[in-house]
């Protein structure tokens, strides 16, 4: 095969997989299911195609491993094989996909590592049926809390009985705690799911790291009135008062490197045409690469409402409600990917930010990580329309040939 038929191959094996999927649009793959044990057989032919040996651990985790010499740790890779409901084809199982056909183009070449491989292919990183996610490689770090084994889906089936009803131990889940001095590394490629590459025309971008993200739940609460008899300068209008905080975010997340800030759900009272709103409930979220940008702008957006409110003479609730640090990727991994991206590219390729969670950031808590993001059509994921380029993907599949050379 030439370098350029490997993203070819990879089309190739996504839509077997993606075949792998409830009825309806896009693909649709929860885990423990049907769909995810059809996803399991695809993945194992395609590994033990690579020279891989094939094991699923407890935690439902397809492991494809090449061994390396006695003793020695390995690089690990991988993403997630489940999907959101009718999601796309590449989210998270391309990430399984191409790290397995660089091996095999390594095989081929009868290039040998000083270190084992693994590609891993988690079970749950989207949260769908369980509220719970990146149960895979929080069990591999240490993280898992044995608590979520009780959570339940629509159906009422615990995540402790779905996982029995697959044929895994949930009670062994501590048992998967890897010893960090045997990982020498983590890296995740996964499509960009945002405009960015696309736009600059670029197949590959090297992910600096995760971005933290805080939630507030806001309310602002003022006095309804008949629409048509109170005037203007007399309203105590809360949803002019939300309208005025969400223009704010926008201004000081287009003003501020790094900073996205979105208010993505409003509740309006009394919700009637010929009222004024008495009372209005939003989120208001914030995220960054860096921690210490995310935090001020929250407290800058708090006394933001609280003026606002003030000036309004509204009453204000505000509640900082969730918080998850930043995941920075290692400046060391992110170097050797930026070189093995950059050989095969004319132009330097871009450093970006992912504004997305990935498992990568579980995996942090166990060893030095990176990403790699490749390029995908109008930056559409999470929908049927998704798509990344046969060259995108064989960009892909060469940078972590040339990454994995990098150690011989």
């Amino acid at each position: 095969m030439t370098d350029t038929d490997w993203g070819a191959l990879a089309q190739y094996w996504l839509d077997r997989l993606a075949a792998c999927s409830e009825p309806g649009p896009g693909v649709t793959r929860l885990p423990f299911t049907p769909e995810h044990r059809a996803a399991l057989g695809v993945l194992t032919e395609l590994m033990e195609q690579a020279g891989l040996g094939v094991s699923l651990d407890a935690a439902g985790t397809l492991i494809g491993r090449l061994e390396g010499p006695a003793g020695a740790p390995a690089l690990l890779f991988g993403s997630h094989q489940d999907s959101v409901r009718e999601g796309g084809a590449y989210d998270g199982i391309m990430g399984v996909v191409l790290p397995v056909l660089a091996l095999m183009k390594l095989r081929q070449q009868g290039v040998t590592l000083p270190f084992a491989v693994e590609v891993l292919a988690f079970a749950d990183e989207e949260g769908v049926r369980f509220p719970t996610a990146l149960m895979g490689p929080r069990a591999l770090a240490g993280t898992f809390d044995m608590a979520a084994l009780g959570l339940h889906d629509q159906d009422g089936i615990s995540l402790r009985r779905a996982m029995e009803d697959f044929g895994l131990d949930p009670d062994a889940l501590p048992g998967l705690k890897r010893d960090p001095a045997q990982a020498l590394g983590w890296v995740e490629i996964h499509l960009e799911q945002g405009p960015v590459l696309a736009v600059a025309g670029q197949n590959i971008g090297i992910v600096t790291g995760i971005c933290g993200i805080e939630r507030h739940m806001v309310t602002l609460t003022g006095k309804a009135a008949h629409a048509g008899t109170v005037p203007m300068h007399l309203r105590r209008d809360a949803l002019a008062g939300a309208a005025e905080l969400t223009l704010v975010a926008e201004t000081l997340a287009r003003d501020t490197d790094g900073l996205l800030a979105t208010v993505g759900a409003l509740h309006v009272r009394p919700g009637v045409v010929n009222a004024v709103p008495g009372e209005v409930a939003l989120t208001l979220e914030i995220r960054a690469s860096d921690d210490g940008v995310r935090e001020q702008a929250g407290a800058a957006l708090t006394q933001a409402a609280h003026d606002i409110a003030t000036r309004r003479d509204l009453t204000l609730q505000i509640a900082r409600t969730y918080a998850q640090p930043a995941t920075p990727c290692s400046p060391q991994v992110i170097e050797r990917l930026s070189r093995a991206a950059e050989t095969g590219n004319r132009a330097e390729v871009p450093r970006i930010a992912s504004g997305a969670t990935h498992d990568t950031s579980a995996m942090a808590a166990l060893c030095s990580v990176g990403m790699i993001f490749t390029a995908c059509r109008d930056g559409v994921s999470h929908h049927p329309d998704e798509y990344v380029p046969l060259a995108a993907l064989n960009a892909g599949i060469l940078t972590l040939e040339r990454f994995l050379k990098q150690w011989q």
